[in-house]
């Protein structure tokens, strides 16, 4: 399956449906976007960031616009508050192998995993 993502809002126990995520390939120091998208009901992207046959080893990052997607579902949030974008590194070591790098998130906290 490649490469996906899905974020679970954990202060509305819900998918962030409409979140904005991009995708960057990084390489020293420097990180060039690849995809922006935003996130479907499910908290999920429509299909994979990248399909067994694109994905490639190598460094990641996925930033999530955590601060917009709050504010959009009405939450008071202090100025500056203090979440406002969660960016995760991480490494494609085995491009044979499924990566899925969920984000569980709130306001004030958040958890990644390599899920499955």
């Amino acid at each position: 399956m490649g490469l996906s993502t899905h974020v679970l809002d954990t202060m509305h126990g819900c998918p962030a449906a409409g979140m904005a995520v991009a995708l960057y390939a990084t390489e020293g120091g420097q990180a060039r976007l690849l995809q922006s998208l935003v996130l479907n009901h499910d908290g999920r992207t429509d299909a994979p960031l990248f399909d067994n046959a694109s994905l490639r080893t190598g460094t990641y990052r996925l930033t999530f616009d955590v601060g917009a997607y709050f504010r959009a579902r009405g939450v008071a949030l202090p100025e500056p508050n203090f979440l406002d974008r969660v960016s995760l590194d991480f490494g494609i070591a085995h491009a044979d192998q499924h990566y899925h790098v969920p984000l569980l998130v709130s306001p004030w906290s958040y958890s990644t995993y390599r899920g499955s």
